[in-house]
């Protein structure tokens, strides 16, 4: 599909983006939180391996084939062009070359395990089993990178930078104004692709549900800067409940949606459906949850200190201690205005319960993913999700 001809989906969805604000230091320190690795870097990229070669190859590779398009490599040329300037889509740019502490596209490999987990249905046509490869439909295969090309797209839209907050540290603003211009290019590239591929797996109840999960991650990130800019200004804090409501949208619906879409691929009944549907939601509210409980667990060798105020160690902290007291908490480390001491407030929250509620919270969730996967038989499948589980609730 050429560049020329993004569908109207595409170009909705980026001018919802430009709307957003997606700018700012405290955009860029949270997207690199999120995407960070769950547990220490080697054992999670053990655990990658080894259920990457259940599924038949590595899904580093999946989207390869978009990916080295020619559409997108005139692109590449383009974003050679912000080498030297401060703009997060070269930083998104390189961690799909090479990054060693992040797995960008495990989405695709959990789509790929419980659709391997599940196998063919007795509803399924015997015929389609010759489609089978590794014990995964190829419509399931084809699934995956559409997953992984609709969280990558979103990825790079998330770097588009809001002009008017830059300030001159920022650099030149034609820079970010044409950082900003390929961010949306890309991205909408990524998404008229995944909307291409979804068309031609000629299931209309798929892309329903893979539609609806599209719907709901612009609506979470749409929170998601809403909660940013009430940050900034220390106003109308959210509740865990809240938080749990926003993270769905924003980080687990496309993968719990992803894990049912892959069972309706291969025709099992509403129950297989909705137990892959937990599995993709609770697993992934989990590693939500590590990631943001790892600056306070971690230790620091670097001296900086970064988390976000929305995370859920302080949403927990704060409705543990009450209003009052977190305000009065937040007086005592602020600098002037807005700018805070996050070294000294790091060290308030973990002296309180937050930190401890939000370990807690993540093996919960991680209790209710394996719960999930009892439906299935025992296999090598189903042991590699387990194993992912194991790692999002491991802090040690």
């Amino acid at each position: 599909m050429g560049l020329g001809r993004l569908s109207p989906f595409a170009r909705c969805c980026s001018r919802a983006f430009l709307q957003l604000r997606a700018g700012g230091e405290g955009v860029r320190q949270r997207r690199c939180l999120s995407s960070g690795s769950p547990t220490s870097a080697s054992h999670w990229s053990k655990v990658v391996s080894d259920a990457e070669k259940i599924v038949g190859y590595p899904t580093s590779f999946m989207s390869l084939r978009c990916l080295l398009s020619d559409e997108l490599s005139n692109i590449a040329m383009q974003v050679r062009k912000l080498v030297g300037t401060k703009h997060p889509l070269l930083n998104t740019a390189r961690s799909f070359v090479y990054d060693s502490r992040n797995n960008l596209q495990t989405r695709g490999l959990v789509v790929l395990l419980i659709s391997k987990a599940a196998g063919p249905s007795n509803a399924a046509d015997i015929s389609l089993q010759k489609d089978m490869i590794s014990g995964i439909y190829s419509s399931q295969r084809s699934l995956a990178e559409v997953t992984e090309l609709i969280h990558t797209a979103f990825l790079v839209h998330r770097g588009i930078v809001n002009v008017g907050e830059l300030t001159s540290l920022d650099g030149p603003l034609k820079d970010m104004q044409f950082g900003n211009k390929m961010a949306i290019l890309s991205g909408d590239f990524l998404l008229a692709n995944a909307c291409t591929g979804l068309a031609q797996l000629h299931n209309t109840k798929v892309v329903e549900i893979m539609s609806s999960a599209i719907g709901e991650l612009v609506q979470g990130i749409y929170y998601e800067n809403s909660n940013l800019a009430k940050e900034s200004g220390l106003t109308d804090d959210i509740g865990i409940s809240t938080w749990e409501e926003q993270i769905f949208l924003s980080h687990s619906a496309l993968l719990a949606k992803s894990c049912q879409a892959a069972m309706e691929l291969a025709k099992h009944d509403a129950g297989i459906q909705n137990m892959a549907f937990k599995y993709g939601k609770h697993m992934s509210m989990s590693h939500k949850l590590n990631v943001d409980i790892q600056p306070f667990v971690k230790e620091n060798s670097t001296g900086t200190v970064a988390f976000s105020l929305n995370s859920a160690p302080v949403v927990l902290h704060q409705e543990l201690i009450g209003r009052e007291a977190w305000m009065k908490q937040i007086r005592e480390v602020q600098i002037k205005e807005s700018l805070l001491d996050y070294t000294k407030l790091q060290d308030a929250i973990k002296a309180g319960k937050g930190v401890t509620s939000a370990i807690d919270l993540c093996r919960f969730h991680g209790n209710r993913a394996l719960e999930a996967l009892e439906c299935f038989p025992p296999s090598e499948a189903r042991s590699a999700l387990k194993n992912i589980v194991y790692a999002v609730t491991r802090f040690s």
